[in-house]
Parts: structure tokens; sequence; C-alpha cells
């Protein structure tokens, strides 16, 4: 019998690979948004207990969308180790790294023509076509010497991407940059003891901000059976660095902050030559008394100032209600951003896991929340602009709603800048399950 909550409800893996065609359109979908908005998250092929909810095989979906069409979804397994033993399906070429099945569940992106499922901790990149379909796992042509990351973040000035990436056996971080040829053309070494989870980074014009939190890595957890090996160890210490973007790690700059866990950052920028806002999300602890998700730890959104001339740090509460997957106008990421986006975690009395959407004014504190009713929960909102050259919000927010009264999915359109009724709803022909990330890739220009 099922006992984990993350293997019931719409946490619960889907079975079957789907293809659907020619989809039904609720409204009117702006015929600008022309691509593919994919997600991305664990769906066990063969579930055991005790069941981490961050180890589970990745599914990716996606929505093709083509002037004002929904031309089609699809669900596909990322082909791993497990997957291919559990379907008899064939080997996966493309190098390996560690031992594992090489999982990837946690992020999809387009890249350098190229669209890759993202993991961290060890896992490589695994290639997939424009139709989902697992190709390769993926070294970026040789250049990446080991694992890489679930979150690099994509500096909007040149294209290229930013990444810290980690690995257990390491006594140290890896800060890398990956070029628009897709191929790492910068790679440091930073020492950090302890085997630190670094889910992300924060990037700015001259900086990328690390994370250096007391989730840890712990060979006895593993020894007991678990298959997630990171726990909250408060003693590790809580600080986070800043490495100029062209600098060595004897350029990094720590900072000693309260103890705390970040998987996501909103943004990051700098004020004149002195200042460094961040704004994420913080939890109070992860992986302690509940070592198989997220169920503890207080997610708000808050900010953190350091001061680069007195080597201080200001740490600010922006918001007491629970949230997670904070999302930006990706156009700003650096550079000093007003609004953000993020779906709303369950507090005490709700009965959906994400009942609403919230978006920030972080210039004015305002927010807005979208409700999509009784039963329904949203997933990250990811938000596309209306053209490159439209201002900060100007756009939409994408989400996929899981509905429980049908137990259904489907992609939602809202228009960013009044988070009203929806602008199109496209009903799909399964549920999509409550994963991690997902983004919109825009077809070529």
């Amino acid at each position: 019998m099922t006992t984990s909550r993350f293997l019931q409800g719409n946490f619960a893996p889907v079975q079957e690979e789907l293809t659907a065609t020619d989809l039904e359109v609720r409204g009117e979908l702006p015929p600008e948004l022309n691509g593919r908005l994919l997600r991305i998250g664990p769906n066990p092929v063969a579930p055991k207990e005790p069941y981490n909810w961050f180890t589970g095989n990745g599914m990716v979906h996606g929505i093709r969308l083509r002037e004002g069409r929904a031309l089609w979804y699809r669900n596909r397994y990322v082909r791993d180790a497990e997957v291919l033993e559990a379907k008899g399906w064939p080997e996966v070429p493309g190098p390996q790294h560690g031992m594992g099945a090489n999982i990837a569940n946690t992020n999809v992106i387009g890249h350098a023509g190229k669209t890759f499922a993202i993991v961290e901790a060890g896992g490589l990149p695994v290639e997939l076509t424009s139709e989902l379909e697992t190709v390769a796992r993926s070294d970026f042509d040789g250049s990446l010497n080991g694992s890489f990351t679930a979150h690099p973040k994509r500096d909007p000035k040149t294209g290229e991407l930013h990444a810290v990436t980690y690995y257990w056996e390491w006594d140290h971080l890896k800060y890398v940059i990956v070029g628009n040829d897709g191929r790492l053309r910068r790679e440091v070494q930073i020492p950090v003891p302890g085997g630190p989870m670094v889910h992300d980074l924060a990037i700015t014009d001259r900086f990328a901000l690390l994370f250096d939190l007391p989730c840890t890595f712990d060979p006895s957890v593993l020894e007991a059976g678990s298959s997630f090996p990171y726990v909250w160890h408060p003693e590790h210490g809580s600080r986070m660095g800043l490495i100029p973007r062209d600098g060595e790690a004897s350029d990094v700059r720590w900072f000693e902050v309260e103890p705390c866990y970040v998987f996501h950052p909103l943004n990051a920028h700098e004020v004149g030559d002195d200042q460094v806002v961040l704004d994420a999300v913080r939890h109070d602890r992860v992986f302690d008394a509940d070592r198989n998700g997220l169920t503890e730890g207080n997610p708000v959104l808050t900010r953190w100032t350091f001061d680069l001339a007195g080597g201080s740090v200001k740490e600010e509460q922006l918001d007491d209600r629970f949230i997670e997957f904070p999302r930006m106008d990706e156009r700003r990421i650096g550079s000093a951003n007003r609004y953000g986006y993020v779906a709303q975690y369950a507090q005490d009395g709700e009965e959906a896991d994400f009942p609403s959407l919230l978006k920030y004014d972080l210039e004015t504190g305002a927010s807005q929340e979208w409700d999509p009713g009784t039963g329904r929960s949203p997933l990250e909102p990811v938000f596309v602009p209306r053209s490159e050259d439209s201002g900060e919000d100007d756009g939409w927010i994408l989400t996929c709603v899981y509905d429980a009264n049908t137990n259904r999915s489907e992609l939602v359109v809202l228009d960013a800048q009044n988070l009203g009724d929806p602008i199109a709803t496209v009903p799909l022909p399964a549920r999509i399950p409550f994963g991690f990330h997902g983004n919109w890739v825009p077809d070529p220009a």
C-alpha cells in the first residue's frame, strides 16, 4: 500500500506516453506565442517505498503553439537506465558520470538550438528532440567535466548560461559558463567543504552569487537505504558568496547569513558600486524531519542586501505567504526588476497543494492573486514577453493547471498585467503531475 504523499493525488506518476494533436482552444491564443511550453518532473517508472520526490525518473511534457493554434501535446520519459530496464527499451548513447541511473527530472531548457533535460548533483544533461524523444546523454561536446545543474541562468545580454555545479565526491563547487555554441567556455573551481546541495545561483552584471547552505551530503543516509543523501545539518553554517564573473576562486567574498535554505532566487541586481540585492524564496530548513519532500520550511519571499564596502548583509522578509517557483521577465535577469510571479504553497487549512498564483510588485509592495477555482492547482508561472522590445510585464503568464474535478490538466494563458480571466485555455488529454520546472522555448526567428 502506498503511503508517501508524493505518490498520491497529482503527485502520482502517469503511466502512458501520449501524443495528441490539433488540441481544442477555448478563447483565443495570442498569435505571437510561437514555440513550445515544456515542463518536467519526477515520474517514477517503478516507485519503491520510502520514495523521495526528488529522485523519481524524469518525464517531460510539451505543448506546441503556433499562430493561435495548439498543435500538439506530448509527454515522454527521459530515458535513464531505470526506465530502459523497466520498459525493455534500447540503450541511450552518450557519456556517463557517476554510478547512478543518470536520472534527469528537474528542468528542461533550450540552448544552442537543442533541447536538454537537466538535473544536479552528478547527472549529465540529456538531449531531446524537438518532439521530446531522448537522443543522448550530453557533456556539451566534451567540454563539461562531470555534473551540470538544474538551474543555469541565461544572461539576457550575451545569451550565455551561467551555472554552479556540484557532486558528492568533490571538495569544491564549479562556476561554469556555457557559450552560445553549446560548449563550456569557462570553469572555476571554488573550494567548499562539507558537500552542500546547491540548487541554483543568481547573477548580476558583475557577479555570480553562490549559496553554501546547510543541506549537505550525508553518506549514512545512503547506508540506511535512502535514495536521497542530502540532509539538514545546521552546524554546516549558512553563507552566500559573490564571485566576479571574470574572477577566480580567490576573489570570492563570503557573507555569513542566518540559517536557511534557498532553492530558487527570483533575481539579483546591483545598486551603485557597493550593493548587491538578492530576492529569493527562503526556507527555514529542508530535509530535516521529513527527508522525502518539501513539507517543512515555511518558504517566504525574502531580500538580502549585501554591502560590499562594509562587508555586512541585511535580511528582510517581503511577504508572509508561503510560495515557491519564483519567475520573472527573464530579459531583466541580473538587472533591477519590478515584477515577480510565484506559485503559492498550501498553508494550514488549504486543500489544494498549490492554491493560486501571486504577482508581486516589488516597487510598491503590492501583490495580485490569481485563484484558478475550487479543486484546481496552477504549476510554476512562466512569463513570455509580447515582443522582444515590449516593456517589463507586457506579455503573458503560461501555467499548467491541474483540475482535481476532472483529473486532467490544461494550459492556461493569462495577461501578465492583469491576472483576471484566462485569455485562452487548452484542455489536455491527461494530467501533468506536480513537478518542478519548465520553460517557454520560442521557435527560431
